[in-house]
């Protein structure tokens, strides 16, 4: 594999970090400004917005720019963003860090990926892309536990601070690793990006990644009450687990992008939304026993996280079919998706945690995971009549 590609993935990492470690911190941050676990939640939600708007919206913006000269930019932005969270005085100017941060997030992974794409041969594709987001994996075995451990014993604004400075490594990494001379995709005219949100078959991708990763956020958000009010852990066993977690990740998106360079997206897909919905119901009982939790979360990591390679690759095919002048706004749009589906998953979460309880959060991500899987199987069937009326 290129060092591009590897630069990619040194970004990846602090990005990653920076948006799943706060799922660690919730309870500490509530605690902090006296807000509610929802209200804290929100502080995932809204990342997740920030990134949705950013990714197709600056995407499309920075379409003629040379690629390198985005990446290098986005870094920055991450950098002052993260450095914004740690002055924060407040509640409302956290948020709008995190906002800030999310909009460098969502166009970073999506030129990112149509990058690693263009560094491999065809049939290399799904594993340069799960090399790159192996970035997030990392962050959530390595960068998480330890902004976790950071944000609970020295303040939640040491982590910022820690990730700041690792914005600022991966800053430089991109510049001395990765070429000035990238493939630059053809421009997309505003009528060619208006048809990637106009086209059916794109729309059901995107709902397919709203929904699986909806349903795995309505109880992640909450993981660490859950772990300390539901299992009985001390908070300072849940950095443990969320390495517990992150080496699952790790391990589960390989997996993934192996199984769909061999069988295809659909049905790698169809496996992993199986998967998490089988392990999000039974985390519902599971949660009220130490052992039987950390082994549920153990399994939910491979599968949670191990679709992004396949729902990643399958879009791109999808837009070089259908939309080929605008595959990086289709790119965008689906790391869009993706962050649509974590607002909306932590904004239930929060919805039932108020109304329900945090258990509550658990069987119906898996009801959600269902619903992904079913779209996913029509959309299978699609690419089936499609298939044969060409053979026709």
């Amino acid at each position: 594999m290129p060092l591009a590609l590897f630069a990619l993935t040194l970004s990846a990492f602090a990005i990653g970090t920076t948006e799943f470690v706060i799922v660690g911190l919730v309870p500490v941050i509530a605690s902090d400004f006296a807000v509610s676990l929802p209200s804290a939640g929100l502080l995932v939600s809204l990342y997740a917005l920030g990134v949705a708007i950013g990714a197709p919206v600056l995407t499309a913006l920075t379409s003629k720019w040379n690629r390198k000269h985005v990446l290098l930019s986005l870094m920055a932005v991450f950098v002052i963003g993260n450095l914004f969270a740690w002055y924060a005085p407040g509640y409302n100017s956290l948020i709008v860090a995190r906002m800030l941060t999310g909009l460098a997030h969502g166009v970073f992974f999506s030129i990112g990926s149509t990058i690693a794409t263009s560094l491999v041969p065809k049939e290399k594709e799904a594993s340069a892309i799960a090399i790159m987001f192996t970035g997030l994996t990392v962050a959530l075995v390595t960068g998480v536990p330890l902004g976790t451990w950071i944000g609970q014993d020295f303040g939640w604004r040491a982590t910022f601070l820690a990730v700041s400075a690792l914005g600022l490594i991966a800053l430089i990494g991109s510049a001395l690793l990765v070429p000035a001379n990238l493939k630059q995709s053809a421009s997309a005219s505003i009528k060619e990006q208006l048809q990637v949100l106009l086209e059916p078959r794109l729309l059901i991708v995107y709902a397919m990644t709203i929904l699986g990763y909806g349903g795995t956020f309505t109880a992640f958000t909450f993981l660490a009450p859950i772990l300390e009010q539901e299992a009985g852990f001390a908070s300072s066993a849940v950095a443990g687990i969320m390495l517990v977690y992150g080496v699952s990740v790790a391990v589960g998106n390989v997996w993934g992008g192996k199984l769909a360079d061999k069988h295809g997206p659909i049905k790698a897909l169809s496996m992993m939304f199986s998967g998490l919905a089988l392990i999000l119901f039974l985390f519902s009982f599971t949660m009220a026993f130490k052992v039987a939790a950390v082994i549920t979360v153990l399994l939910w990591g491979a599968f949670a996280f191990g679709n992004v390679p396949g729902l990643q690759v399958y879009v791109v095919q999808l837009a070089e079919r259908f939309t080929p002048n605008a595959v990086d706004v289709a790119s965008g749009l689906n790391i869009a998706a993706f962050n649509i589906g974590i607002a909306l998953g932590s904004l239930a979460g929060g919805a039932i945690v108020d109304s329900m309880s945090l258990r509550d959060t658990a069987w119906i991500g898996a009801a959600i995971a269902i619903s992904a899987l079913v779209v996913t199987r029509y959309s299978g069937s699609l690419d089936k009549r499609q298939a044969v009326a060409c053979e026709a």
